[in-house]
């Protein structure tokens, strides 16, 4: 039994002491500078009768000191005494080529409790190492006439942050003229533009859906010997929030918030004096509730809404006595509840060649139900290269509120029935998107 205490002695202090491996089963350990052992004769490793704690091996000289005694160690008897509580490794890149030494590395540290000093072990957490490519990078000067000594390297993330917001801004400017000179057949010189703007800003994560659109467009047109005409005039705000119960429904319930007027007057015809629309005379604003079914990868929407106010405005006076675009005569606004319908599709019909169709349906449940007002834009987009690219865009709008006058006989204005209102306009121009 002493001999097992001895050997697990021993054991314990190997941590300090460097032994010497034999590389088949057996370890052994110098003992000589062991304190706990009582069976080895001091005067060996005591020479000059200095006391232990005196010992000091630096001082003597090589002859002087006695080889101290090994004790060999079975290594199944080291790895079943320590595995439990210690790892074992073998340290084989010594500084001695022909010796090893043994590293143990503990598994448990003790902790002590302040209070009533109790000590109890915990395992040592595991650690782990990571691992990655070292990647040089440099530039090849031996085709330079003068080495290039200093280079900047721009680094990237590998993963970035998911990104809920998505933007998309246009600014285009489109241009038609014709010009003659000595010309036959007769015709008039005339220049037209037309300006436009649309910003897009569209929230999307998991359930929800946010889509924000601004857009503007206005177009005037120059005559030879006429004063300027203009062709076109819109001020457009909308916005639709959509939620879904789960990511794999094409479906949302969706609230509708959708704005229209105009800038400037427009006339009937360019000599007219009073104008039949103003900035606010008409402006439609549209709020309602319903359901969505979006087909992303197709570029597909159609909104329903089964409960729909629809108000118009008419914020000048002469209008408003008219009972101009549906109100009352003497009154601004005019409110109506009832069904919209909009769909919108963009298609990639050719190579270049792109189709924008959005429509909108409405109907008023007090007033001529059934009767439906409709507002459709169909468009092509002609795409040249990154910079210019040709448009053709028509624009049908019919709404019953809407009436049509003339001059009688004895100059008084008679009104009449709703029409189809149709306006075409085909142009190339310059278009930015960022």
């Amino acid at each position: 039994m002493a001999r097992i205490a001895q050997i697990i002695a021993f054991v314990f202090f190997v941590t300090a002491a460097h032994g010497q491996i034999k590389q088949s089963v057996e370890v052994k350990i110098a003992v000589d500078t062991l304190s706990i052992l009582q069976d080895f004769d001091d005067s060996a490793i005591r020479p000059g009768g200095h006391s232990r704690g005196e010992f000091q091996t630096d001082n003597l000289q090589n002859d002087t000191v006695q080889k101290p005694r090994m004790l060999y160690i079975q290594r199944s008897m080291l790895d079943s005494l320590l595995k439990p509580y210690y790892k074992i490794q073998i340290d084989t890149s010594y500084e001695e080529s022909n010796k090893n030494r043994i590293i143990i590395i503990p598994k448990y540290r003790m902790i002590v409790d302040e209070e009533n000093s109790d000590t109890s072990f915990v395992a040592i957490p595991k650690s782990i190492d990571y691992f990655g490519k070292i990647k040089t990078l440099g530039i090849d000067t031996s085709g330079f006439s003068n080495a290039i000594e200093l280079s900047s390297i721009k680094t990237m993330k590998i993963a970035a942050d998911p990104v809920w917001w998505r933007q998309k801004n246009i600014i285009g400017l489109d241009f038609n003229e014709v010009a003659f000179l000595n010309w036959n057949a007769g015709g008039q010189n005339s220049v037209s533009g037309l300006f436009k703007v649309e910003f897009t800003r569209i929230y999307e994560k998991l359930h929800t859906v946010w889509k924000n659109e601004i857009s503007a467009r206005y177009g005037l047109n120059l005559r030879q010997d006429q004063d300027l005409i203009k062709t076109d005039d819109e001020i457009k705000l909308a916005s639709t929030f959509g939620y879904r119960k789960d990511t794999i429904s094409n479906w949302y319930f969706s609230s509708l918030f959708n704005f229209r007027t105009q800038f400037t007057d427009g006339y009937k015809e360019p000599d007219d004096e009073y104008p039949i629309s103003r900035f606010f005379a008409p402006a439609y604003l549209y709020l309602g509730a319903g359901a969505q079914y979006n087909l992303k990868p197709q570029l597909f929407s159609i909104y329903l809404s089964p409960l729909t106010l629809k108000t118009t405005y008419v914020f000048d006076d002469k209008l408003s006595a008219e009972g101009a675009f549906g109100v009352e005569p003497g009154q601004n606004t005019r409110h109506e509840l009832g069904i919209l319908i909009q769909t919108k599709w963009e298609k990639e019909i050719f190579k270049n060649v792109a189709l924008i169709n959005s429509l909108d349906l409405y109907t008023d449940y007090v007033n001529n139900f059934g009767n439906i007002d409709v507002d459709w834009v169909l468009s092509f987009q002609f795409k040249i290269n990154k910079l210019f690219q040709a448009n053709f865009r028509s624009h049908l709008i019919y709404d019953d509120d809407i009436k049509t006058t003339t001059l009688n006989d004895d100059g008084e204005v008679e009104i009449q029935g709703a029409r189809v209102q149709l306006k075409q306009q085909l142009g190339i121009g310059v278009i930015y998107t960022f």
